[in-house]
């Protein structure tokens, strides 16, 4: 089975059926684009986050796992923050926990891990943020700050 880019209902639906999220990459920096997809994550959606991070203890309050397979409990999203030279590696640890969705963030793909990933059995995602998918499905994309009010395709001279 070769990777074919999943189309929004197919997203929507491992969204939906999803519970536990990885977070690996993630960071207790509030500038860093995983501190502020978790902050939204948390207070936004029905996930339960389990943030990955070798160098860390604590990220908003909550434990960090050096790797995957230290979390105890099964995953169903994997969203990786990290560059795409490490996607490989990350990946071999979503197949070992059987993770269902392997995500790539924004920025993020890599062709050969995505048919990789595919072929393991998992759901792969690639140049797409979970945040603004959740806030684009659950209606909140002014809470995600795309809501600029602008309803036209035609930029707006006066900007």
């Amino acid at each position: 089975m070769s990777f074919a880019e999943p189309n929004a209902l197919e997203r929507l639906e491992y969204m939906k059926s999803a519970k536990n999220v990885a977070i690996v990459g993630a960071s207790d920096n509030p500038s860093r684009a995983s501190y502020f997809v978790s902050t939204y994550l948390l207070s936004a959606s029905h996930y339960k986050l389990f943030f990955v991070n070798p160098n860390l203890e604590t990220i908003l309050g909550q434990k960090v796992y050096k790797s995957l397979e230290d979390i105890p409990e099964p995953i169903d999203i994997v969203d990786v923050f990290r560059k795409a030279s490490d996607i490989p590696g990350v990946l071999d640890e979503a197949i070992a926990i059987k993770a269902k969705t392997f995500w790539m963030q924004l920025g993020i793909s890599d062709g050969v891990s995505a048919e990789r990933g595919v072929a393991a059995g998992l759901n792969v995602v690639q140049d797409r943020c979970l945040k603004i998918e959740h806030a684009r499905f659950a209606g909140g994309l002014n809470l995600a700050g795309f809501n600029t009010g602008v309803i036209s395709s035609k930029r707006n001279k006066s900007i």
